[in-house]
């Protein structure tokens, strides 16, 4: 029995009860849910609906809590029920419904831990969006698999979600990006405002081998050459990169087409319809403050040209007028100042901040090696770069890592923890579940023993303590996915499949799975396969939320 379906064998017992007493059903809830309690001791579920129901239809809460306990140990399934405190319910399941999972979760397969909870909402999620005058840094590289992780467990929970990547294509940066290169192709130093590294010269370079004329030019047209040529190039390396660490974006946005397609017009004509625009000093201005911005922000400078916040109003709309009701933006630790003046944005065009725009702040990352953090670059020269990480641990490694922390916390990623074969390393503490509960499927095979026609499972031999346990961690795993989902946090399922990796560790070292020698197989031995099956699928499951593999052998 599922926590889920459990919450139905309450809520159906409260509709028993307020139909024996005559109180009124409309005080009723469409939906309850239940809980595992702190103490295991005090059972396998715990409920508070009649604390919640008590005040609504004037009964005192432990006189409900009796009712409903009464009821309920009428169930299938339920083995018993004690009330505790004011009027909690401590639930005990029989070892059959308990062990019912196993099957229910195998047979469920992949789909196991997905739900519609987020159904019907579309949103757009926007993280990584690199500048292209450089490799992805680290900062980038934990959006990059928090982000994908973020999407997927969105997806898992019902949500239409478009993945996104904003390609700032236009603006001073790009210049200096353009300057750099031509003056890496003649030689010279990089400008003094301008970006250096290796990988300049090894853009520059390609940019004089597909256009061998180009230091033939006069330097505004050479200097046009390298950046249309750099910024392709660059960018192709950006989106090869970020592909090789498992992330691919629905759309690629540039802003340059924004500009080209007169979006930023469109979108000063609709501020100027809802009245929150004036113009001072010969520029047009944006009055945020009216929604909690500390100052009003320009739009468009007195010489004309359009700020960066005019390219941000102009990219919000363009999203909402795509259809996406939600817009999810993910930004790095230094873009705090962007909340307010983004959210007065939103209010500014008729949304609502708090529904229509939602910003995420990651903190910084830093790649310790010896103790001493890794600051710098053999190729980019002043940072560490996605290619960095992947190269120090892997593509597997670092995925998790960055996603099993809450984006809002810096973290250190020690290259020695990381890379160690044992316990203390993470990834490797769930992945070797994965490996082995693969690899006592396939010793099952060997000796004969297979999980057996599903009518045949025998759940209720499954009472062993640590079966149990790890019954219960199984169960978990749709409420975790559901809550990680909404409240953008992918560490809450890596810290889960770290809880289970523990109990299935507890099950296999106390319960035994294949047949001894010449011992006959047994139902217990085939109950056992069906959980330890039921185990590397979530394990599964759960990995790839993270984009993170689940080998079959290590």
């Amino acid at each position: 029995m599922t926590p889920a379906e459990l919450a139905e064998v309450v809520l159906s017992a409260a509709h028993a009860v307020f139909t024996e007493r005559g109180l009124d059903r409309s005080a009723l809830p469409d939906s309850t849910a239940v809980e595992r309690p702190r103490n295991p001791e005090h059972g396998d579920y715990a409920s508070t609906l009649a604390l919640q129901l008590s005040k609504k239809v004037g009964v005192p809460p432990r006189e409900l809590a009796a009712a409903l306990a009464e009821q309920l140990g009428r169930a299938p399934g339920v083995k018993s029920v004690e009330i505790a405190g004011p009027g909690f319910l401590n639930i005990r399941l029989d070892a059959a419904a308990a062990g019912q999972l196993a099957r229910t979760i195998v047979e469920a397969g992949e789909e196991y831990g997905r739900s519609d909870r987020l159904a019907g909402q579309r949103i757009n999620l926007e993280f990584v969006s690199a500048n292209p005058t450089g490799p992805v840094h680290i900062g980038g590289v934990r959006w990059a698999a928090v982000g994908d992780a973020l999407s997927r467990l969105l997806r898992a929970t019902g949500a239409d979600v478009g993945t996104e990547y904003y390609f700032n294509d236009a603006g001073s940066q790009i210049d200096r990006f353009a300057r750099s290169l031509l003056a890496a192709a003649r030689g010279e130093p990089a400008p003094e405002d301008g970006y250096a590294g290796a990988y300049i010269t090894e853009i520059a370079d390609a940019v004089r081998s597909a256009r061998p004329d180009v230091l033939e030019l006069d330097d505004a047209a050479a200097q046009e050459v390298f950046r249309v040529e750099g910024v392709q190039l660059m960018f192709a390396e950006i989106k090869s990169s970020l592909r090789g660490f498992g992330v691919e974006f629905d759309t690629y946005f540039n802003e340059k087409d924004l500009h080209d397609r007169g979006e930023l017009d469109h979108a000063l004509d609709r501020l100027r319809e809802q009245g929150h625009t004036f113009e001072a000093d010969g520029a047009t201005w944006l009055r945020t403050t009216d929604f909690g911005d500390d100052k009003d922000r320009v739009l468009r400078k007195s010489n004309g040209e359009w700020t960066y916040f005019a390219a941000d109003c102009a990219y919000y709309l363009d999203k909402r007028e795509r259809g996406f009701e939600r817009v999810v933006i993910m930004l790095g630790a230094d873009h705090h100042g962007y909340i307010g003046r983004m959210k007065a944005m939103a209010a500014c065009f008729g949304d609502d901040p708090e529904r229509n725009l939602e910003i995420l702040i990651g903190q910084l990352v830093n790649l310790v090696r010896d103790g001493a953090p890794v600051r710098m670059s053999k190729r980019a020269g002043t940072v560490v770069t996605l290619e960095d990480l992947v190269d120090a641990i892997g593509v597997d490694a670092a995925r998790y890592a960055l996603a099993r922390y809450s984006s809002d916390s810096p973290i250190d990623i020690d290259v020695e923890l990381w890379t160690r074969a044992t316990r203390d390393n993470p990834v490797y503490y769930v992945q070797y579940v994965a490996a082995r509960t693969a690899s006592v499927g396939r010793n099952a095979a060997e000796v004969g023993l297979t999980r057996g026609d599903a009518e045949a499972f025998r759940p209720e031999l499954l009472g062993h303590e640590k079966e149990n346990e790890l019954l219960k961690a199984l169960a978990e795993f749709p409420a975790v996915v559901a809550t990680a989902a909404e409240l953008r946090g992918p560490h809450r399922v890596a810290r889960y499949l770290e809880e289970l990796a523990g109990a299935y560790h507890r099950f296999y070292d106390e319960c035994r799975i294949l047949p001894r020698g010449d011992e006959e197989i047994s139902d217990l031995h085939r109950a056992r396969l069906w959980l330890n099956d039921a185990t590397r699928t979530v394990i599964a499951n759960g990995l790839r939320l993270l984009g993170v593999s689940a080998p079959e052998r290590m």
